[in-house]
């Protein structure tokens, strides 16, 4: 321990044990968790009536479309679902996915490999990642193929075991949302979450709003529709969708 660190919790660990050999290994992390990453890491709670319908709705569904504007916590809570499901031993693997679409400028060629080019557009994915296990765990589950991150473009063959999340479905056509939603395998789950008030496509093209409406009158599929008392943002966020 440092000289000039925690004098009171030396002091105070002196006058209970009367010698200082007895705190030369103190750890403020005591048992097999004193080596353990210092991630952040909380259990994730529904903030509204919408959050805990869709919460519910991924627990219960091997298939759920969740609609609804920027900052409902769409893809945070299908994150935290694929975490938890992993860490718990229900499925093997997590499979994280979204459109390399562009909010509406090109930014041209990019540098580095593929992983280095579509990486601005998996961030937010990573971010939710990070948030829920820690970089380092990520980083390890990723080495061991337990957490996979990809463009839609890459999806292809079945899913067993898996959870897996496709995130900003609105940028998607009706084809590759399709495509998506038949490689879901055995013993797996599916979350789709995307803003069909958003997309960054063509009038049209978009397929998002087309297949939920197709598939809610399936009763194993579960469309979750989050609205603005729902966002969990900045309180302008909840207000601006109705303006703009």
């Amino acid at each position: 321990m440092g000289k000039r660190s925690s004098h009171g919790a030396l002091a105070l660990r002196l006058a209970e044990t009367g010698s200082a050999g007895t705190v030369a290994k103190w750890s403020p992390l005591a048992g097999p968790d004193a080596n353990r990453e210092q991630g952040y890491l909380r259990r994730v709670r529904p903030q509204s009536d919408g959050q805990r319908q869709l919460m519910a709705a991924i627990e219960h569904h091997s298939l759920t479309i969740a609609l609804g504007p920027a900052g409902t916590g769409k893809t945070y809570l299908a994150v935290s679902a694929a975490v938890a499901a992993l860490e718990a031993g229900e499925v093997g693997r997590i499979v994280l996915t979204r459109p390399a679409v562009e909010a509406g400028e090109r930014l041209g060629y990019l540098p580095g490999d593929i992983g280095e080019k579509l990486a601005p557009y998996l961030r937010p994915l990573n971010d939710a990642l990070n948030e829920r296990l820690g970089g380092r765990r990520v980083k390890q589950l990723m080495t061991e193929g337990a957490i996979e991150i990809a463009p839609i473009a890459y999806m292809r063959g079945r899913t067993n075991n898996a959870f897996i999340v496709i995130d900003e479905a609105q940028n998607c056509t009706y084809g590759q949302i399709k495509m998506m939603l038949t490689r879901l395998g055995w013993h797996s789950t599916m979350v789709v979450t995307g803003d069909p008030d958003q997309s960054d496509l063509l009038d049209g093209l978009s397929g998002l709003a087309q297949i939920a409406r197709r598939l809610d009158p399936i009763a194993d599929i579960a469309v979750v529709r989050l609205a603005e008392a729902d966002i969990v943002r900045h309180s302008l966020v909840a207000e601006m969708p109705m303006v703009l």
